[in-house]
């Protein structure tokens, strides 16, 4: 089961605020009051309109809770719609997989419907193209990595759903990693100086360093780093790269983390992995994803 690490406070502030966009002020489906007596009881599906890996169930519950809160009092028959999530997070799913049963009143099901999808659908379409790429590059001893380039408000769900889809988280932020790149290297001085100044204030923290050639790894590696991010190489550079990078490091009894990242396709993500890379970061996994078709339908 993946989803012991869901991001439930974060997620809980994402359906807040698409509840927020969806209902309204006054918390109102115009639709639903009118056409739906409140105490109309019901059961609906959550069904998979499309294949895709599963990511972002544990949501649902969320939003039920919160269209519950929102509602009590107005629907004086209405209690919380029961659910039966029937399917992990991680899981693939095939076209008409029943992933969710909820129920209870027709209308709080329907005003939940379309932030439940929206969560859904989104979160699993991240991990669906992160199983693309963790596929691509098995048994290359690399692993795929996600970026910060994902969607404002969402940061933490994309990153659940990477690793529902096999991938590994990075960074979460500008504060749990220090990355070096060329705009900190210019600004400070240099890469050594730089890479002086945030151990000297931050001696804890993570220092990767982004490097473009073999001589700038080798400078990186003199510096202090042990954390490399290979920006834009070709499969032949990187791959010497790496080696000099491993044979400096083997030859102080160090050892060296190396990232590749930088125009990278599913197409030749395993001619990059078979390099000696331990990661490769894909910014495409977060910000570049097709959503995976889910539907929520009566019965």
């Amino acid at each position: 089961m993946i989803d012991e690490h869901f991001p439930d406070e974060a997620v809980r502030r994402v359906v807040a605020t698409a509840l927020d966009e969806d209902l309204g002020p006054q918390s109102l489906d115009v639709t639903s009051t009118a056409t739906i007596p409140a105490d109309q009881q019901g059961v609906a599906h959550v069904v998979a309109r499309a294949p895709g890996v599963l990511a972002g169930g544990p949501a649902i519950a969320l939003v039920l809770d919160e269209v519950a809160a929102r509602t009590e009092g107005a629907t004086p028959f209405a209690s919380r719609p029961e659910l039966d999530l029937r399917i992990a997070d991680g899981t693939v799913l095939e076209r008409g997989d029943v992933v969710a049963e909820l129920r209870g009143p027709v209308r709080q099901v329907l005003m939940a419907e379309r932030t439940v999808l929206n969560i859904l659908s989104r979160a699993s379409g991240v991990a669906t193209h992160t199983r693309r790429w963790a596929d691509a590059l098995a048994g290359t001893g690399c692993t795929v990595l996600d970026t910060r380039k994902t969607t404002p408000g969402l940061r933490a769900l994309e990153k659940y759903a990477v690793r529902c889809g096999g991938g590994t988280n990075k960074r979460m932020g500008l504060y749990d990693v220090a990355m070096v790149k060329d705009n900190h290297k210019i600004a400070a001085g240099g890469v050594g100086a730089a890479y002086a100044a945030i151990r000297e204030q931050f001696p804890d923290v993570t220092i990767e360093v982004e490097v473009t050639t073999t001589a700038e790894a080798i400078e990186a590696l003199e510096a202090g780093s042990r954390f490399l991010m290979c920006d834009n190489m070709s499969v032949d550079l990187l791959r010497t790269t790496v080696a000099a990078a491993r044979e400096w490091a083997a030859a102080r009894s160090e050892s060296v983390e190396i990232e590749a990242t930088g125009g990278l396709t599913l197409e030749v993500a395993a001619d990059y992995g078979a390099t000696g890379i331990d990661w490769m970061s894909v910014g495409g996994l977060t910000h570049s994803s097709p959503i995976v078709d889910l539907a929520l339908d009566l019965v």
